[in-house]
């Protein structure tokens, strides 16, 4: 009785892929069709590689079915050798395709590696664009934050949440880092994820070549607000993201270091936020660790370890040390966390940290440098006429 309610009737089996084809409508093939040169290449390269695999693929699993059809039990026809163990022209054949097919992947990956290296500047737009020398990059500093993006335009002068908008056909230069966890920032239509990772920057060069909306996330698990971490990236032409910078700039609201410290703790789903101004030095004070006010920055540590650390003195500068390794940064008060304290004042002009004094002489302490003593101008004899009778008395009458 079960077995006849679990039976599939074969004419409910050739439906099956008519049923599947409005799902199959409904795919994003973004990644195989993307709307920036960079991903466009990368994407290329998927297709490449797949049908190279295929040369090998295909014919195995068209041989597999004619062994098995050719050798079957009910044909009497096919030849019985029981005692054929080795072919050379087969053997060349199972050896060679495979050998030349992974030749030519590592080729294609070798080159594919260093031209669309994501540290390398773009050398073209597009196939048939190349980029001018004296076009300048668009720079775009990139924050993660639990659960959020920030998003910081220096040559502009402001900064969004959860909104990217890029010029068309212009090369992008995004800044990357986290405020506490490692995420990655990923634009499929754009180009491949990279790593966003606190305490750490690194780079990705890209560009957009159709207007339109397409989408943005992390493509790295960090936490419970991570399904929400999504953004919406805007291509607009040169007008358009013109007059969207100009609308972002007639705003209220302004991204200081205080404004920073309250924006990076855990919130999920947040809606799209824009910043009409931006404190100098915010994303590097972000990499190095130093955005509370009188606290060390990474940097700076490290060139204070450089030069031997601060000896006995530095003791009393240090408050108890819990540090962002333990106390992550937007998971507590800032009141609450310990740190290194800053040691001097701020550099002038950019507020990204301590400056370090410059560097002492401290040859003299050690006594490089100085003149040698002169053996001969050392101190005299004594004076004392008794002490210099005796001392001299030995010498005078032989006696050792």
């Amino acid at each position: 009785m079960l077995h006849a309610h679990l039976r599939v009737r074969p004419r409910t089996l050739r439906l099956l892929p008519l049923a599947a084809l409005p799902l199959l409508a409904g795919c994003n093939l973004v990644v195989l069709d993307p709307a920036g040169d960079v991903a466009k290449q990368q994407g290329d390269l998927v297709v490449i590689s797949t049908i190279l695999m295929l040369i090998i693929i295909l014919p195995v699993m068209a041989l597999t079915v004619f062994f098995a059809w050719r050798y079957r039990a009910a044909n009497q026809e096919a030849r019985y050798e029981p005692e054929w163990d080795h072919s050379t022209k087969l053997e060349l054949v199972i050896w060679a395709a495979p050998l030349l097919i992974i030749i030519c992947l590592g080729a294609i990956t070798w080159v594919g590696t260093h031209l669309l290296d994501p540290y390398r500047p773009l050398a073209r737009t597009a196939p048939d664009r190349p980029v001018g020398a004296t076009v300048k990059p668009l720079d775009i500093q990139v924050v993660a934050l639990d659960w959020k993006w920030l998003f910081i335009y220096p040559e502009q002068g402001l900064a969004t949440v959860n909104e990217l908008a890029l010029p068309v056909d212009r090369p992008v230069r995004f800044r990357i880092s986290a405020s506490s966890v490692m995420n990655s920032f990923y634009v499929p239509a754009l180009a491949g994820q990279i790593y966003a990772m606190p305490g750490m920057e690194t780079k990705l060069h890209a560009v957009i070549n159709r207007s339109g909306e397409y989408d943005g996330f992390s493509a790295n698990y960090s936490g419970a607000g991570f399904s929400g971490m999504r953004f919406k990236v805007k291509a607009l032409d040169d007008a358009g993201f013109a007059a969207w910078a100009e609308s972002v700039r007639n705003g209220n609201a302004s991204l200081d270091r205080a404004a920073y410290l309250t924006l990076e703790k855990p919130s999920e789903n947040e809606p799209p936020r824009h910043f009409a101004s931006v404190e100098g030095g915010l994303f590097d004070a972000v990499v190095n660790m130093c955005v509370e006010p009188g606290k060390m920055c990474m940097r700076d540590m490290m060139a204070v370890d450089a030069r031997g650390g601060m000896g006995l003195a530095g003791i009393h500068n240090t408050r108890q040390l819990a540090y962002d390794k333990f106390s992550a940064r937007g998971t507590a008060p800032t009141s609450s966390l310990g740190f290194v304290s800053a040691t001097c004042l701020p550099q002038p002009g950019d507020g990204t940290g301590s400056a370090l004094p410059q560097a002492v002489d401290l040859r003299p302490l050690t006594g490089a440098g100085l003149p040698l003593p002169d053996r001969r101008a050392a101190a005299p004899w004594p004076t004392n006429p008794h002490f210099a009778a005796s001392a001299a008395a030995p010498f005078a009458t032989g006696n050792p």
